[in-house]
């Protein structure tokens, strides 16, 4: 059972970064932010988990079961992540492309200790409290004091080059103008090894020139997410699901006029609204596996919403579940994502797994959590930085979806402006 009580803080935004550096001390942590970003879906602005009661690390064999038994017989909150790589679970798959970071496939644990912020009211869950501990680990988090490590700039290589990148996306279309594919997301890694970075540095500095939705700073040991994503995967409210797919991307400009014009080409892109439609459909049909009947709808399609980096076409898809339906079960059978797949989707991934060349991992997986009541919230896991602490690989990916009326030469440059954030926090 876990002790529960509220406080009232009067300073938020400070009480974040508090929190954030406070829980550096422990080996698992997950901390979410949505950066006041107005979202329809939003219900904490800022939740960090901490130091693991119980925790399943497994690879790709059977995860899903795993986590089902874990999530069922647990019946508490839950944090973690899935590996784009459990798709090899659900479909007749592979994954055997490079893999510089060797995270598990899909990692979850019980945190002994909870922080929900929701304006100033902050809800706190403890496992196994002790006498004062909240009151000493409260003053510990308000004496935390912002630092800023001095980081080396960081030697980064591209694991695919640009004339390999359009012959590559040449290829693609040959498969979708032959009728294999509709539409597939062709992703490239960008990375350094034999690098030191000091995560938590990089973390702020990625999310401050991003403000996203959906910003994770994962750590598990000497694995280390460091995410600005503003895509959510999939959302549960008691009986109704959410998921918001992205496809449509456009450059932010600091001349309004200039920004504005942007914003209105992506919104008028007969490219970009095929792509979303594509995957709306993608996601109506995943979400009717679980869906009562004829409850899945478009609550929104096409629609545009700015980040500080770019514009973005989301559409937001909707069902109802049975109360008896397994959270996890509704997750497999949406996972992995449209968004980063394509369509038809078994077809578009073995063509990914074909022509890309690193194995993606937690990239294009998804970070979230359970409640004790079956609800979740998962993002997608773009626009993120990937180390492993101990290898000292760093590691981060981008890419774009390829439809028939993809150029291959405007689909690299859409990844690059994707790249941006990660390049100025990597290169300072």
């Amino acid at each position: 059972m876990r002790t529960h009580f509220s406080k009232t803080i009067f300073e938020p935004i400070q009480f974040k970064n508090q929190l954030l550096l406070w829980s550096q001390q422990f080996r698992e942590v997950v901390f979410l932010d949505s950066n006041n970003y107005h979202q329809k879906y939003a219900y904490y602005d800022c939740i960090l988990a901490v130091d693991a009661f119980t925790s399943i690390k497994t690879d790709e064999q059977n995860a899903f079961e795993d986590l089902k038994q874990y999530q069922q017989q647990t019946k508490d909150w839950l944090f973690g992540y899935l590996s784009y790589d459990l798709k090899n679970d659900t479909e007749e798959l592979q994954s055997n492309n490079h893999d510089g970071l060797h995270f598990p496939d899909l990692f979850f644990f019980q945190p002994k200790k909870l922080f929900l912020l929701k304006g100033n009211e902050l809800e706190v869950h403890y496992l196994r409290l002790c006498d004062d501990e909240f009151e000493t680990d409260f003053e510990e988090i308000i004496q935390c004091a912002a630092f800023e490590v001095q980081t080396s700039k960081v030697e980064i290589k591209q694991r695919i080059s640009k004339e390999s990148y359009i012959a590559k996306v040449t290829s693609m279309l040959e498969h979708i103008h032959r009728g294999d594919i509709y539409e597939a997301n062709f992703c490239m890694e960008f990375y350094a090894e034999n690098t030191t970075i000091h995560p938590l540095t990089i973390y702020n500095k990625l999310n401050y020139i991003s403000n996203p939705p959906f910003a994770t700073f994962f750590k598990n040991n000497h694995n280390y997410l460091l995410s600005a994503s503003p895509e959510r995967f999939l959302k549960k409210e008691g009986l109704k699901v959410i998921s918001q797919p992205i496809k449509g991307t456009s450059k932010r400009y600091e001349d309004e006029i200039l920004d504005n014009q942007s914003k209105l080409d992506l919104q008028n892109s007969p490219k970009e609204r095929s792509e979303n439609i594509m995957i709306v459909d993608l996601v109506r049909n995943d979400l009717s596996h679980t869906a009562t009947k004829s409850s899945v709808e478009v609550e929104e399609l096409c629609q545009i919403y700015s980040f500080k980096q770019v514009h973005q076409m989301i559409s937001t898809i909707v069902s109802q579940v049975d109360a008896s339906t397994s959270p996890v079960e509704i997750i497999k059978t949406a996972f992995p994502m449209g968004s980063m797949t394509g369509a038809p989707k078994i077809s578009a991934m073995n063509i990914i797994e074909e022509l890309e060349e690193t194995k993606r991992g937690l990239y294009s997986g998804s970070v979230g959590y359970f409640t004790p009541n079956n609800d979740f919230d998962f993002n997608v896991v773009i626009r993120s930085i990937l180390y492993n602490s101990k290898e000292q690989y760093v590691s981060f990916s981008v890419g774009s979806a390829i439809t028939s009326l993809s150029e291959p030469e405007k689909e690299y440059e859409e990844c690059l402006l994707k790249a941006n954030a990660m390049f100025e926090v990597l290169s300072e």
